[in-house]
């Protein structure tokens, strides 16, 4: 239990202070020289704060987290030199929940979420433009409008970037930024991005985000090639396609680099000039000391004074041993067994199968 009292001066994650004070000394800190980035934000434009149904999410999701001294040192690492942190482990170990358990302790509102498959390409996360729905709305407005050219060619004009063609669609309709491309808005205050099982992409991936995570910034050439006629467009964002932000010259910049988790179940290895970019943190699978803080953090038993869950835990351990098992399961089967579900004697071993079946290993 010692290492679980270990403070540091120079954390700001789970640092001693205040989440609003350590929040302060987050944004006030020097960044490296390489890393100090030069974006104007948006006067009008304001991120979600620590309210409303996504930070509930966050909250909730990042609470309970129990991280030990290892992690807090490598993610206030990240912080400090404001680097990418690239988290390896197995499937349900906490490799997320980190991300929204950072935004959660320094009350730096939703994590921008990024889930990553085969078919993913850096456009996915920087922006999304709807060009097919620009084409259909300006051939409707050509219907609605007699003696006008020909509704193709209407349409077809109308889906070249620049700006709205008289009676027809601006482009900020069909354009919105994506996760990343919202996390890397020019703001004071960094926001939290976690980029999920980034092991899953295509190979072009991760070398495709070294220009953006060196740069903190992107161009969106639909607007950049409109820039003489619409020097700044506002369009939505991740977090709400409603609420506009305003981007000059078709770029976005970011101000305080974003605090980006990418997460790994370690199914490819990476180019070399992408880990040096990164800050690297494997999370093993929790040891019964940490499985019994993990258990009075999310569910407030005290696995010590209970034979019940304190054989659950071993019951846990055991199976663990033979595959792989999430964290998550053992919390579920202590929450079904507090509702009284499965309390039969002769159920414990249909209950074990059921709810700690494994992920991995022969018995998968």
């Amino acid at each position: 239990m010692e290492a679980e009292a270990v403070v540091k001066d120079w954390w700001l994650y789970q640092g001693t202070g205040e989440a609003a004070e350590r929040r302060a000394r987050l944004e006030a800190g020097p960044p490296p020289p390489w890393r100090d980035f030069e974006g104007v934000p948006d006067p009008g434009y304001a991120p979600p704060g620590c309210e409303g149904p996504a930070w509930e999410r966050t909250w909730r999701r990042g609470e309970g987290y129990v991280p030990d001294e290892l992690e807090k040192d490598v993610v206030n690492t990240a912080l400090h030199l404001r680097r990418p942190l690239l988290i390896t482990g197995k499937p349900g170990v906490g490799k997320s929940t980190l991300a929204s358990s950072i935004a959660a302790d320094l009350g730096l509102g939703p994590v921008l979420h990024w889930p990553v498959t085969s078919r993913t390409v850096l456009r996915d996360g920087l922006y999304l433009y709807d060009a097919i729905g620009r084409l259909q709305e300006a051939g409707l407005e050509q219907l609605r409008t007699p003696g006008a050219e020909p509704p193709a060619a209407r349409a077809l004009a109308a889906s070249a970037p620049g700006p709205a063609v008289e009676g027809g669609p601006s482009i900020a309709r069909y354009l919105r930024l994506g996760p990343l491309g919202t996390a890397l808005l020019p703001q004071d205050r960094p926001r939290v991005l976690l980029v999920d099982e980034i092991d899953k992409s295509d190979i072009d991936l991760p070398g495709d985000l070294l220009t953006v995570f060196e740069d903190g910034g992107f161009v969106i050439p639909e607007l950049a090639r409109l820039a003489k006629e619409a020097p700044t467009v506002a369009i939505g964002t991740d977090d709400d396609t409603e609420e506009a932000v305003r981007i000059s010259q078709g770029r976005v910049q970011c101000r305080y680099f974003p605090i980006v988790v990418l997460t790994s179940n370690g199914e490819r290895d990476f180019p070399p000039a992408f880990l040096r970019r990164c800050v690297r943190l494997h999370l093993d699978p929790p040891d019964p000391d940490k499985l019994a803080r993990i258990v009075r953090g999310r569910l407030g038993v005290d696995i010590e004074n209970s034979d019940e869950y304190r054989d659950l835990v071993q019951s846990f351990l055991e199976r663990a041993e033979d595959g792989d098992l999430a964290t998550d399961q053992l919390l579920n089967a202590i929450q079904l067994r507090l509702a009284g579900a499965w309390s039969a004697p002769g159920d414990r071993e249909r209950f074990l199968d059921t709810v700690m079946h494994h992920l991995t290993g022969p018995s998968a």
